[in-house]
């Protein structure tokens, strides 16, 4: 019965219309007061930010704070994918014929991930990886791997929550909130970095500048407030690293694996 009410109550707020308003607040001069509840509750490292909180101007411009420099170093091994933020992987694994299986008890396809895009073949049989960011977490997102943007695209959507219970008993919200697609070319084959909305969230970023030619830990995005990256790898080009399993928490430039030409 709990379970049916809450998502009943997350069905009445999943518009964009809330999030609006609770990022207009975010936004707003008067959210700055917040900054030091928010940083004891959800127990954020102050120091780790490149400034004094009392120098950010709200709530909205804490969250999407940087790092001091050198606190994420980036693995520079050739082959290497990296993690393009700070976050706990909540789904990992090969694509089947357009399948991705048991995501928190759920399946998708890349089809309806991607929109129906024409690239969607390019996936068919490749890997997946889903982060999940908390607010307690860095939110900004880096390129995984040095390439060439090819294509962005924004999707339309709600603004279920990403969490677990979200991915769990909400009906496939991956491929129903909100998303920002980056196609990245690379030297060993195409890599979908697909930004994923959520309850709270704002608004998804570009960095700017954004340039064409990007290497493994540029700025690429940021969240406003907390949500989820998928990354899609095409079809034969990528091996996990051998420990990593749901639930293990990376940190932005961390290896995830290793790429190679299929």
């Amino acid at each position: 019965m709990s379970k049916r009410f809450f998502r009943l109550l997350t069905e009445l707020s999943s518009r964009k219309s809330v999030s609006r308003i609770t990022g207009a607040f975010a936004e707003s001069r008067f959210s700055r007061r917040l900054i030091p509840w928010f940083g004891r509750t959800y127990h954020i490292p102050f120091e780790d930010a490149e400034k004094e909180w009392t120098e950010y101007s709200s709530l909205n411009d804490f969250f999407t704070r940087r790092l001091k420099p050198g606190l994420r170093p980036v693995d520079t091994t050739p082959d290497s994918l990296i993690s393009p933020v700070d976050s706990k992987i909540t789904g990992m694994g090969p694509i089947a014929e357009g399948q991705l299986l048991n995501i928190k008890g759920q399946d998708y396809t890349v089809e309806e991930l991607l929109n129906g895009s024409p690239r969607t073949v390019n996936y068919r049989d490749g890997y997946f990886l889903v982060l999940y960011l908390s607010p307690t977490d860095y939110h900004r997102i880096h390129t995984p791997v040095a390439g060439r943007i090819l294509e962005k695209e924004r999707i339309s959507g709600r603004v279920y929550p990403v969490n677990e219970f979200g991915l769990r008993h909400m009906t496939r919200v991956l491929s129903r909130n909100e998303r920002l697609v980056t196609y990245l070319h690379t030297v060993y084959g195409e890599v979908a970095v697909v930004k994923v909305g959520a309850m709270n969230v704002s608004g998804i970023v570009y960095a700017d500048p954004l340039p064409e030619n990007v290497q493994a830990g540029d700025d690429l995005a940021y969240f406003k407030f907390g949500s989820t990256v998928v990354l899609l790898l095409e079809n034969g080009i990528f091996e996990p690293r051998p420990d990593l399993m749901n639930g293990t928490v990376v940190k932005m430039g961390e290896r995830l694996g290793s790429l190679h030409k299929a």
